[in-house]
């Protein structure tokens, strides 16, 4: 099984989009831990499950396939907020922490790394990774990029409306009881606000082939 990169951090820091690039380059297996929150956030939504049934949220989990992560439907504003507001029920993490904690021994024989990106990643499912990076920006260019990523795909929203959300996600993940968002002791940090993609990049790199560590 392959060495275990966990990548964390706030939305719209950029953390899918190095966990591609990592994950494209050394041939790697990725989870984006969020997405399996989302597909069942997605599935709540359609099925019209009440957030407050249990056993019903249970049955969802069971029917989530690896497959369903790369739906575009899971990227709507209301699957975020159904997404925030279930990822703070017990049950429903001890469920998904055993998803994720399988997904490298089943997709990551005869590979170099997993890559697992995600907010606790580091700090609760994979305390004993050997990568951790932790990223963070300003939350007004994370705002900005979200906003100009949102235009160049053609879609409609307001930049003031975007920056709430972050700042809205961002205080409801630092503070939440269970596994609040927050950099593992061990994590190497990265401030990408005046950083671009390739640069970040090249700073994994450094840390991948222990340059950085």
């Amino acid at each position: 099984m392959g060495e275990i990169i966990a990548i964390d951090g706030p939305a719209s820091v950029g953390k899918s989009t190095i966990a591609k690039k990592i994950a494209n380059k050394y041939n790697s297996p990725i989870l984006f831990s969020g997405r399996l929150y989302r597909a069942v956030a997605l599935a709540i939504i359609k099925n019209k499950v009440d957030l407050e049934n249990n056993k019903s949220i249970l049955r969802i989990i069971e029917s989530i396939d690896y497959n369903d992560l790369s739906s575009h439907e899971l990227f709507t504003s209301q699957v975020d907020k159904v997404s925030s507001e279930i990822s703070t029920k017990p049950f429903l993490r001890k469920r998904l922490l055993k998803y994720q904690r399988e997904f490298p021994k089943r997709f990551g024989k005869g590979k170099k790394f997993v890559v697992i990106e995600g907010r606790d990643i580091a700090s609760v499912v994979f305390p004993r990774a050997k990568y951790k990076i932790f990223m963070w920006a300003d939350s007004a260019i994370r705002a900005k990029r979200r906003y100009q990523q949102v235009q160049k795909n053609g879609g409609k929203s307001r930049y003031k409306k975007i920056l709430t959300e972050i700042n809205t996600r961002d205080k409801k993940d630092f503070t939440r009881t269970i596994a609040p968002l927050k950099p593992d002791v061990n994590s190497v940090l990265i401030d990408t606000s005046y950083l671009d993609i390739e640069q970040v990049f090249n700073v994994v790199k450094d840390i991948l082939s222990n340059k950085r560590l």
